[in-house]
Formats: structure tokens, C-alpha cells, sequence
């Protein structure tokens, strides 16, 4: 039987849907989500398998304004890359909006000579179905995209047709992963995700920006994992703020998070959380090396 296989990079503004997507498309959860931008730090690979094709799909930061924090420099360094030696770009817009934002993401992308794809994500919300047509007629004709796909990542609306095109595009040849695998990241990499997701949704607009975690240790067992996992933040008022009086906020944390483990690892969690300060860790191009968030060098 001939066989597929290519990479496809997911790309895109800040918060237009890109992890829910690939996460709906894998049937597992393995790129973090929150209503807040910039959720996604590091490029994924997702691995997406159907018979006698197999997709890698990339998962990447969202693109947004250059910045002069050293982390949001190396999050567009993130994402760029990702454009390096793919088979498709997939381009995620959300609804009847194309943003400024948006344009500079299609600027880079038409510099590179490979398929592109429109995806309009989250069309379910809108409220008036009968200006997607007219958004569709007025950015392609200014704008040369392969194929056009409205989308509801959430709903999983259309993810067939998308998928459908993405098979035929993919050149062939073996499969790189092995037909039961779903990415080629860590569980201890994963454990850390799930933690500073459970940051990112339940603290306000600043703090989850300026932390980040690092599991000291995963222990696994037959079924029981153990897991000890280290907090940064920048400054000691946000250590008290994920702290939170008693320990209340912390705890909280880490429950939600031993449930997502739980769901993930198939095993008992025991996790243990503890908070530091490191100032300015995001601004420091060592200690973000040292976290692991250089990848691309």
C-alpha cells in the first residue's frame, strides 16, 4: 500500500483557535488552551494518522507585534520556523475579521513556496452567516490561498473536508512516526503544559505571562506517577498571588491539574507544586535557554 507523509504548520494571530483545532483533529489533548493570547509557547508536533497517510501537523505561537521581551522574540522565532520544510500552511483567521495582525502573518507566509490554506475558524459564532461569502470573495481576491475552509474547531465543523485536502497534499512516502503516536513530545514536557494551563485559566491577565514551569521530577510507576513540579515567577507579589492566602490558590491549582494528569497519564498523580522567584527570566535569553524554550538552534 503507497503511503503518505508530510508536515502541516498550523499559523496564525494570537488566540484564533490553532491548539483547539489540533487537538480536535488528534482526538487527544495535547496542545494547552485558554481564552487568554500567546497561551502557546512552544512549537508541537501532532501526529494525525488515517490508514495509509500520516500528517505532522506543527503547532506554533501565535504571531503578534514584535515585542521587546526576549520570550516574545523567540515565540515569532517559534513560529517562523515552523514554516521551514512544510508540505502545507494552514492560516487561521476567526470569523469576518482580518486583522492587521492577521495581515503580517499572511506576509510571511507568502514568502514561502508551498500550498496555503484558509482556514476561517470558529464560524459557529457567527451571528449573521451571510457575510461569510462576501469576507471569502474580498480577502482572495487580494490574497492567493489554495483551498478555503470555514471551520468550527469547538464544533468540529468541516474538519473532514479539511483533512480530505490535507491527504491528497501530502507527498509520498513512509510514515515518520510510528501509526499509534500522537506527538513526539515528553509526558514530562506534557505534565508541565497542563500546569501552567491551569495558571493561565484561573489567574488574572498578567501574572500567567511572566511564569513558567519546570517538572523537577516524574516518577512512574506501574500505576501511580509522581510528579514535582516548580513554579517561576518574576516577582514576589506573584508568588503570593498564585500562592494565595493559605495556600488556597495554589492548592487549587493543583488539584485541577492532577485531574488533567490523571485523564493523561492513566495512572494516580501525586503532585507536589512549589513557587520561586526568578526575576526576569523572560527577558533573559540564558534562562530561557536553560527552561528549554530554545529549540530551534
Amino acid at each position: 500500500m503507497d503511503r503518505r507523509f508530510g508536515f502541516v504548520a498550523l499559523i496564525g494571530r494570537p488566540n484564533v483557535g490553532k491548539s483547539t483545532l489540533l487537538n480536535h483533529i488528534l482526538g487527544f489533548k495535547l496542545s494547552i488552551t485558554s481564552r487568554k493570547p500567546q497561551t502557546t509557547r512552544h512549537r508541537l508536533h501532532g501526529i494525525w494518522t488515517d490508514e495509509s497517510v500520516q500528517v505532522a501537523f506543527v503547532d506554533t505561537p501565535g504571531m503578534h507585534q514584535d515585542q521587546p521581551k526576549a520570550m516574545n522574540r523567540l515565540m515569532n522565532q517559534t513560529a517562523e520556523s515552523a514554516l521551514n520544510d512544510v508540505d502545507v500552511i494552514a492560516m487561521l483567521t476567526e470569523g469576518v475579521r482580518w486583522t492587521d495582525d492577521d495581515q503580517r502573518v499572511y506576509d510571511k507566509i507568502a514568502r514561502v513556496n508551498v500550498p496555503r490554506v484558509w482556514v476561517i475558524n470558529k464560524v459557529d459564532k457567527l451571528a449573521d452567516k451571510g457575510l461569510l461569502l462576501p469576507h471569502i470573495q474580498s480577502v482572495t481576491a487580494r490574497h492567493a490561498f489554495a483551498e478555503v475552509f470555514p471551520v468550527s474547531a469547538l464544533k468540529t465543523l468541516n474538519l473532514d473536508s479539511l483533512l480530505g485536502y490535507l491527504k491528497q497534499a501530502m507527498p509520498e512516502g513512509p510514515f515518520l512516526f510510528g501509526e499509534d503516536q500522537v506527538t513526539d513530545r515528553s509526558e514530562r514536557f506534557l505534565a508541565a503544559e497542563l500546569i501552567r494551563e491551569q495558571i493561565m485559566r484561573q489567574l488574572g491577565d498578567e501574572v500567567p505571562y511572566e511564569t513558567t514551569v519546570e517538572i523537577e521530577s516524574f516518577d512512574r510507576q506501574e500505576t501511580r506517577v509522581g510528579i514535582h513540579a516548580l513554579i517561576s515567577v518574576e516577582r514576589p507579589g506573584q508568588k503570593g498571588i498564585i500562592v494565595g492566602e493559605g495556600g488556597a490558590r495554589l492548592k487549587q491549582i493543583g488539584i485541577e491539574a492532577r485531574m488533567q494528569l490523571e485523564a493523561l497519564l492513566d495512572a494516580h498523580v501525586a503532585l507536589k507544586l512549589w513557587v520561586k522567584v526568578r526575576s526576569s527570566w523572560s527577558n533573559d535569553e540564558r534562562a530561557l535557554k536553560s527552561l528549554g524554550y530554545f529549540e530551534f538552534d
